[in-house]
């Protein structure tokens, strides 16, 4: 069996997802577009302190794990929430962190 045949797919969802918020201004971003229905580019840039380039970066991984979705109408780019897979992401921690209190409380 490969190593990639052990895992569900549940299991390297919430992987990618977790390394997609591993850094703190990841999760600022996401902290600023759950507040708000959609954020442009610019904005951002101008609420965070980083650089635009660094702030690219962070957003296409944020994008590439599916956490955000992104409507480029030159010359501006607009993000939002991808609220299918914040949901799916939600569900997925919840269950793992549901089972660790559950086997906790076996414990003692």
């Amino acid at each position: 069996m490969a190593k990639s045949d052990y895992y569900t797919k549940d299991q390297e969802q919430a992987a990618r997802f977790a390394k997609a918020m591993a850094h703190p201004v990841r999760i600022a971003i996401l902290q600023l577009l759950i507040t708000q229905s959609c954020c442009y580019h610019g904005d951002m840039a101008e609420e965070l302190p980083i650089a635009k380039s660094t702030l690219s970066q962070h957003l296409n991984e944020l994008k590439d794990a599916g956490l955000i979705q992104g409507d480029i109408t030159p010359p501006t780019v607009k993000y939002c929430i991808n609220k299918a897979n914040w949901k799916k992401a939600k569900k997925i921690f919840n269950t793992i962190f549901d089972e660790v209190a559950l086997n906790e409380v076996c414990r003692k």
